[in-house]
């Protein structure tokens, strides 16, 4: 099976990083967030990768096409060019990059992963959120349900603490990081079967989370896997520092 995953928007919210690079490429632990997200997936067996390139896909490009040499010591003849490596340690990962358009829409995006596919299920997932979800869980699930698509759904913890009161305005107690009141929302991590794409519109126009998704809905073949367990997308600086504060405590908690 193939891990499908979406790096090519242009990550506005996160100016201050993707003025530079792209979103995925943003570093988390000295490592590419991307790189986090693959390797969440390689711990379940799943080390081919589809990975739709957009804005500054170049960066991706190259990281991957001098991977090894990202994580190896290297001797280098400045006379012939001849390199070569020592104590080399790189993941088992075959990984397809395709560039899908500058302003392609997510929709647009997917469809062109179509032909590095095969025709049973794939993962897809987005280039900016960890979590650790039991992708096992998930498969067992949409193999069970027998539905086109399963989307894992997530509860995000609140922005800022809350305060609640006892009698007279009393503060009783500080909630630091509750959970959303209930709201579960689209934490990526989908599972997918080839006759989505049926339900995509050709173009770079479309919105797989909306046109794709609610025709789905409307004939009950989207439903929702609940993953009560860590989830955090890096929309914003604020995300990214706190990512980075679990990664330097040692406490990592999108891993498995």
């Amino acid at each position: 099976m193939k891990a499908v995953i979406l790096a090519g928007g242009y990550g506005t919210r996160l100016s201050e990083e993707t003025t530079l690079r792209p979103k995925p490429m943003v570093e988390v632990g000295g490592k590419p967030i991307l790189w986090h997200i693959m390797r969440h997936y390689s711990q379940f067996g799943i080390n081919e990768f589809v990975i739709l390139l957009g804005y500054k896909g170049y960066f991706i490009k190259e990281y991957f096409s001098n991977y090894y040499l990202h994580k190896s010591d290297v001797t280098v003849s400045t006379a012939t060019g001849e390199m070569n490596f020592h104590n080399g340690e790189a993941e088992d990962w075959k990984v397809t990059l395709v560039d899908t358009g500058l302003d392609t829409m997510t929709g647009g995006r997917v469809l062109r992963a179509r032909k590095y596919l095969e025709n049973g299920p794939f993962m897809l997932t987005y280039g900016d959120g960890v979590s650790n979800v039991d992708l096992n869980a998930l498969k067992s699930f949409h193999e069970q349900h027998g539905k086109i698509m399963t989307l894992t759904a997530v509860q995000p913890q609140e922005r800022f603490g809350v305060i609640e009161f006892g009698n007279n305005d009393a503060i009783s107690s500080f909630l630091e990081k509750p959970q959303g009141e209930g709201a579960w929302i689209n934490g990526g991590f989908f599972m997918l079967n080839s006759e989505v794409f049926d339900y995509i519109k050709q173009g770079d126009c479309t919105v797989f989370e909306r046109q794709p998704m609610e025709d789905l809905v409307s004939e009950g073949q989207l439903m929702a896997y609940r993953h009560k367990g860590f989830w955090k997308c890096m929309d914003t600086l604020r995300d990214k520092e706190l990512l980075e504060k679990h990664w330097q405590k040692g406490e990592i908690p999108w891993t498995i």
